[in-house]
């Protein structure tokens, strides 16, 4: 017996292809694609909000798109200088000696 093997992006637009027709039980899917109902809905709201069709079921990042609170790029740099001048300093003393030179809001 051959194996098929399909991809999880045509496995995803299967099941939306499914659940939007009518009289479809979005539960009874779920439980036939082994996934949570709320798994399932997520791709239907995901599918319909995107106009193209398999970038929208692919898996997406989890990365955050913005990081307000990185720190500024001259902050980073004094922090690695200090780090290669003394490999045994740890995150407090580093913050102390910044906070002394006045330089820095650490």
């Amino acid at each position: 017996m051959v194996w098929t093997e399909k991809s999880i992006v045509s496995q995803r637009q299967e099941f939306v292809h499914l659940a939007q027709q009518d009289g479809a039980n979005v539960r009874a899917l779920c439980r036939q694609f082994g996934i949570s109902p709320k798994t399932g809905y997520k791709w239907i709201n995901r599918f319909e909000a995107s106009s193209a069709l398999a970038p929208s079921l692919a898996d997406q990042s989890r990365r955050p798109h913005r990081s307000p609170a990185r720190s500024p790029e001259s902050t980073e740099q004094a922090v690695l200088t200090l780090r290669r001048a003394h490999p045994a300093w740890g995150g407090r003393k580093i913050a102390a000696v910044l906070a002394q030179r006045d330089a820095f809001l650490v």
